[in-house]
């Protein structure tokens, strides 16, 4: 069995999109790199997101917003904290459950989706480089560094475009949220949503947008009675 699917036919995201979608998330959710820094670090790197299962756990959430949205009422339901539901409700009383998301395939270590075409639009101006982690012929991991000029790209293309201020603010939310917990955790908690978990093999993963309405609905009432 290969470590990867094979591409589908019919991405649901240009590379484009996925290319600026991956450079804000890099952006808003990479570490400080080491001083001195690592060998494998590029020149000018600043920020280092580590292993690709991090990452595309990451993005599921910013290119699902019900599962998102079901993630925060699950840690609502644990802390108590009632920012967490009016977040939660923010989304699903709108419509940005349908009009921003865009499903992503069910492989081996859940949600996934190619990364190549988007990283090299990025790596091509120095913007975010992917580096492998282990020894020869043996690849123990994937760590995507943000180039200070990445960042700098960032925050212009925000500038520019100030509908991207929904990603910056997503992601600030969604990094908040997982702080603390690694990329196999978080595979772990999207395996728990049945849908995610019973998706076959290369298919695309389904929304849960009505179930997740319809948990928010009977959170608001038990806390109303």
């Amino acid at each position: 069995m290969t470590n990867e699917p094979v591409e589908p036919a019919e991405p649901t995201t240009s590379r484009m999109q996925d290319a600026v979608r991956l450079l804000l998330l890099i952006d808003g959710a990479a570490e400080p790199v080491d001083d001195p820094p690592p060998p494998a670090a590029p020149s000018g790197a600043v920020a280092v997101l580590r292993t690709q299962v991090l990452l595309q756990k990451l993005d599921f959430w910013l290119r699902n917003p019900d599962y998102f949205a079901n993630m925060l009422l699950d840690r609502f339901e644990a802390s108590g904290d009632a920012a967490l539901l009016d977040h939660a409700e923010r989304i699903l009383t709108s419509e940005e459950p349908e009009i921003r998301r865009h499903p992503m395939l069910r492989y081996r270590f859940g949600a996934y989706e190619p990364l190549d075409a988007a990283l090299s639009v990025l790596a091509g101006p120095g913007l975010v480089f992917r580096r492998r982690e282990g020894r020869p012929g043996r690849t123990r991991q994937h760590n995507y560094y943000l180039t200070e000029h990445g960042r700098e790209v960032a925050r212009e293309i925000v500038a520019e475009e100030p509908a991207l201020e929904y990603y910056v603010g997503r992601v600030a939310l969604l990094v908040a949220v997982t702080a603390g917990q690694g990329g196999t955790e978080l595979k772990d908690e999207q395996y728990r949503q049945q849908e995610y978990a019973g998706t076959a093999y290369n298919a695309r993963i389904g929304a849960i947008t009505g179930r997740v309405r319809q948990r928010l609905d009977a959170i608001r009432e038990a806390g109303a009675a």
